[in-house]
């Protein structure tokens, strides 16, 4: 679904990045979705007990896609990606950062961070603040 179709150790040339978009995001969404879900029973928590989703700034939809489908507002998500853009491996805590200035992310708020990355590995914290 993501890869780079060439380079320099396979084909002499300079590959170029190739993604199948549609299947990517819908892979991104239950992925994000479902390590949240896990991640929260884990740590003895149900969706209702969530004040924060702060999730990977990848982009917009997959952030709405993901609080849809683990049925929260987007009003209780932590959203940076207007602002800052996806800053990768920095945008959760960044996001962190900007939800906590803001006085969103408040002691004791149950929050959880989800993240997806290139190589499609992922992987959510429960964070008790």
């Amino acid at each position: 679904m993501l890869y780079v179709d060439g380079g320099v150790s396979t084909t002499g040339t300079a590959g170029k990045l190739r993604m199948q978009g549609n299947p990517l995001f819908r892979q991104a969404v239950e992925k994000l979705a479902a390590t949240a879900d896990a991640a929260l029973g884990k740590a003895g928590f149900t969706h209702t007990d969530v004040d924060w989703i702060v999730p990977h700034q990848a982009n917009i939809r997959i952030i709405q896609g993901t609080a849809k489908k683990l049925d929260m507002s987007m009003d209780n998500v932590v959203v940076t990606v207007h602002d800052h853009g996806n800053t990768s491996a920095a945008s959760i805590p960044l996001a962190l950062y900007e939800g906590k200035k803001r006085g969103q992310i408040h002691e004791n708020d149950v929050v959880v961070t989800d993240a997806i990355g290139g190589g499609l590995a992922w992987g959510a914290v429960v964070l008790h603040w």
